[in-house]
């Protein structure tokens, strides 16, 4: 029997199980639907052995929050990797990413624009600079301008 005998809408993947042939490999017949290693799904996340405690803590990250005066922010105008789109980015932030989001979402509101929160730094669409320093001021942070 060929593959073009197959009936196109089975979803089989595997050439021998579909046709009800013996595979070589396995040498396993047509109830081979449902024990053949390429027909079941494959748990990728399972634990084959933990010592202490769970995942999770060990993923988390250590950083405590600072008070805002303790944090030297930096806000600067990039157009690089955007399509000439241009975003100003604020870095230097020593925050939890929930802090940091929820600091992010007041940024946007202040600015009207959108916005993100990538690797410790906050990306403001546009160029906010001076609204962005007032508002970080006024919150508490230490910022300056940084860059042209």
């Amino acid at each position: 029997m060929s593959r073009s005998a197959l009936n196109p809408r089975q979803n089989v993947s595997c050439f021998h199980c579909a046709t009800g042939q013996r595979s070589p490999e396995t040498g396993r017949g047509t109830d081979a639907r449902r024990t053949h290693p390429l027909a079941q799904k494959k748990n990728s996340d399972r634990i084959v052995w933990r010592e202490f405690g769970s995942q999770d803590a060990a993923l988390e990250r250590g950083q405590p929050d600072r008070p805002p005066a303790q944090h030297d922010l930096r806000i600067q105008c990039s157009r690089k990797g955007r399509g000439g789109k241009t975003v100003t980015i604020i870095t230097g932030f020593q925050h939890r990413p929930e802090t940091l989001a929820s600091l992010c979402k007041k940024l946007k509101a202040r600015c009207g624009s959108g916005g993100t929160v990538k690797d410790d730094t906050i990306e403001i669409q546009g160029d906010h600079r001076q609204t962005l320093l007032e508002a970080l001021k006024g919150l508490g942070y230490g910022a300056k301008l940084s860059g042209g």
